[in-house]
């Protein structure tokens, strides 16, 4: 009965995810890049559906144009001009009104519409084909132009054929790192509602059971608490799979005295959600899979510790692989870091993988996963336990806290 409640909490307390940040909040970030990129004119454009988004998923916008703009809609984009006269330093450019194309996507926001301007945020919203004219003119402000190298850069290149073109994912991204307020608490939405979804799986996993209807049963469960799709295809590996990285076919039967590993996050508003548990799919650790899990956590734990801001995100795979050494051999007489077979953080936001710069330290503001784990092939047992942290001004904070992580507990709420 309290799980019911903790979901019905979550539901009713979801919003509207399309006014989940205020246009003021996009705003300001546009600002910061006219402000970083001097004596620039940058162009973005919004993903095309059939083009960089396939259809059959349904159209997500490119995050680095709904990071500046929030606009979720395709076939957008926006100008921005660091140099320019007032009243032309950002402007947004949108199709004109297509009655035939709106009978199979629904009306959508025109560049002629009288309330372009409320509904993007952008002070000037004109037709997408004035684009190039207002580049050209922007041009003559401006020395350097930028685009986000995804391969409308060929147009731009074709309409300013004299001008080296730049690259401004670089100065986004370093933007994207450092989550607002607004940023955390979409990112917590989608973190609470795969916990839900991570309760479930030990609800339903039993013996017998295909992979698949675990995976079914947690995107079930999230879907209806507000996410939009999966942050990433659900991974749900029992036995031999437990020890695939990525493995996502989900479609074994499951034995008592497996372990089910689950990778599998929701996506709400965007923002990605990423969080791995193992249990055992009978609801008993057999004592060589908790020996593996306590050793797994214990380098959860150290890595966690050592997360601060000024540390690099790759110093912490060696924290793990030497908390691992430190514990003496496994199989084979090797060294338990040899098990370890991936990189134990990541950035996450918009991007599962948010992009980040290798030469720059943690800071605070960022979330990072911590995701350990060890993967024994020949006993067709692997474990992995994965978190997501915000770095805080001297440490870090769990934010998925609420699924336990400890063996013990795992057992007492698999028996619930």
């Amino acid at each position: 009965m309290g799980m019911l409640r903790s979901l019905l909490s979550i539901l009713l307390g979801a919003v509207a995810w399309s006014q989940s940040i205020p246009l003021s909040e996009y705003a300001s970030r546009r600002e910061q890049i006219r402000t970083n990129l001097p004596d620039s004119v940058v162009v973005l454009w919004a993903y095309t559906p059939g083009v960089e988004v396939h259809d059959r998923n349904g159209f997500f916008q490119d995050p680095n144009f709904f990071y500046l703009s929030g606009w979720r809609e395709p076939n957008g984009a926006m100008l921005l001009c660091s140099s320019c006269p007032e009243g032309e330093r950002e402007i947004f450019f949108l199709p004109k009104r297509n009655a035939r194309r709106e009978i199979y996507d629904g009306p959508m926001v025109a560049g002629e519409d009288a309330n372009a301007a409320e509904r993007t945020g952008f002070a000037r919203v004109m037709p997408a084909e004035k684009l190039e004219a207002q580049i050209l003119k922007a041009l003559e402000s401006a020395s350097q132009v930028y685009t986000v190298f995804d391969g409308h850069e060929g147009a731009l290149a074709k309409i300013a054929p004299l001008r080296t073109l730049k690259d401004a994912r670089e100065a986004i991204t370093n933007l994207r790192l450092r989550k607002s307020a607004s940023e955390l608490a979409l990112m917590q939405k989608a973190i609470d509602a795969s916990i839900a979804a991570h309760f479930e799986s030990w609800k339903v996993t039993k013996p017998g059971l295909y992979e698949y209807e675990v995976a079914a049963a947690m995107q079930r469960t999230y879907f209806a608490l507000g996410c939009e799709r999966n942050a990433y295809a659900p991974i749900v590996g029992s036995g031999p799979n437990s020890v695939i990285l990525h493995y996502n076919q989900n479609k074994r039967r499951m034995d008592g005295g497996d372990v089910l590993l689950m990778d599998v996050g929701g996506e709400y508003s965007m923002y990605a959600a990423d969080i791995t548990r193992s249990i055992p799919v009978n609801g008993k650790w057999t004592a060589r899979q908790k020996q593996i899990y306590d050793l797994v956590l214990g380098a959860q734990n150290a890595v966690i510790a050592a997360a601060k801001p000024g540390v690099m995100l790759s110093a912490l795979t060696q924290v793990a692989r030497d908390y691992f050494n430190a514990q003496g051999k496994g199989p084979k007489d090797k060294p338990w870091g040899d098990y370890l077979l991936h990189g134990v953080s990541h950035h996450i936001g918009l991007d599962v993988h948010d992009p980040y710069d290798k030469t720059v330290p943690l800071a605070e503001g960022n979330v990072i996963t911590v995701e350990p784990g060890l993967y024994i092939a020949e006993e067709s047992l692997g474990i992995r336990i994965e978190d997501m942290i915000l770095i805080t001004k001297d440490g870090a904070r769990v934010l998925t806290a609420a699924l336990p992580r400890g063996a013990d507990e795992v057992e007492r709420r698999m028996k619930r």
